[in-house]
């Protein structure tokens, strides 16, 4: 055990060490990284265009930590419209190549492009017609040979002090493919709309997707006319739960009354008795159209410094929105 622990003090490294090591790794990945603006060139607008114009899928396919890159891809790719298929190489020549149809499109990820999987696998994808885009850091590979089209995601080296394991080179592959990703997304004119479309839950697909009538469907509407007593506000404000009641002259809002213009009311007055709902609602209160965002309702609230939103539909008086409701359902 001594020994032991003598060995690990050896072999542990100061602060500083491993700060030098990290901003090492992180120089390398970045020069790799930069090398690919190289890569962009009319072969990359041929493989953009190749995909959007093709009626199939993409089908991206890698091993070892090539698979991993390729995995993340195809998330990238399903999330932002391209519909796409995750295929290990190693998997597709036992038994998967039919998840490839014909129309399909194979993005084939290997650093060496000499792997036994991928070189039993690229025959087979050519002898079904399918074109082969390949993502390789060796052109003279047989998988750069014999792909369709080639994307150099060569790297001068790893940061991996051994020159092996894989760091700079899947770095490299991850860049190239949302470059890919990102082209197809402006060139398809992906809207927000688009993205909540394919993300409808979590954080990100309730702001883009969520309105105001989804949350005050199911609420009352609190109203009050301004000749009412205070006592019937508080009541009516008590009911709904909101903090908050529209203020009516027959048919028409002509103001709000929130449960902190009841508190500044009763510092300010001891005798009640005499007071309407008139002498204290706010006037001209900000209103919404109930097919406004969730989030961007928020985001008014909080800039002017308010709880509640008088809620409109045609100019229709249909509900209150308080910020919990909104926060209650998770936009933030």
């Amino acid at each position: 055990m001594l020994v032991y622990t003598k060995i690990l003090f050896i072999l542990m490294k100061s602060k500083s060490e491993i700060k030098k090591i990290a901003k090492k790794t992180i120089e390398i990945e970045l020069a790799a990284i930069s090398k690919l603006n190289d890569s962009i060139n009319d072969q990359f607008v041929d493989v953009v265009n190749l995909i959007l114009n093709n009626k199939g899928r993409l089908i991206v396919a890698g091993i070892g930590k090539s698979a991993n890159i390729a995995n993340k891809l195809v998330a990238t790719f399903n999330s932002t419209g391209q519909p796409s298929v995750f295929l290990h190489a190693a998997d597709a020549i036992h038994g998967d190549l039919g998840n490839i149809q014909t129309d399909d499109i194979v993005i084939c990820i290997s650093k060496s492009g000499n792997t036994f999987e991928v070189k039993s696998l690229i025959p087979y994808i050519k002898k079904m017609g399918n074109k082969i885009v390949a993502l390789t850091g060796n052109l003279t590979s047989f998988l750069a040979l014999n792909a369709d089209f080639v994307l150099d995601v060569s790297v001068e080296k790893e940061a991996c002090p051994n020159n092996l394991a894989p760091t700079s080179s899947t770095t490299a592959q991850l860049v190239m493919g949302d470059a890919l990703a990102v082209s197809l997304l402006y060139c398809k004119n992906f809207s927000n709309q688009d993205f909540a479309r394919y993300h409808p839950g979590g954080t990100l697909g309730k702001r883009l997707y969520l309105t105001l009538n989804d949350i005050i469907s199911s609420q009352q509407k609190p109203k009050v006319n301004e000749d009412d007593s205070v006592n019937n506000v508080i009541i009516e404000i008590s009911k709904s739960r909101l903090g908050a009641t529209a203020v009516f002259k027959g048919e028409k809002m002509t103001g709000i009354i929130t449960d902190g213009d009841l508190r500044r009311m009763l510092e300010k007055n001891t005798n009640l008795s005499n007071l309407k709902a008139y002498d204290i609602m706010s006037k001209n209160p900000i209103t919404v159209s109930s097919d406004l965002l969730a989030y961007d309702s928020l985001l008014i609230m909080e800039e002017k410094n308010i709880n509640q939103l008088i809620v409109l539909t045609n100019s229709s008086y249909v509900g209150i929105v308080h910020i919990h409701d909104i926060l209650k359902h998770g936009v933030v």
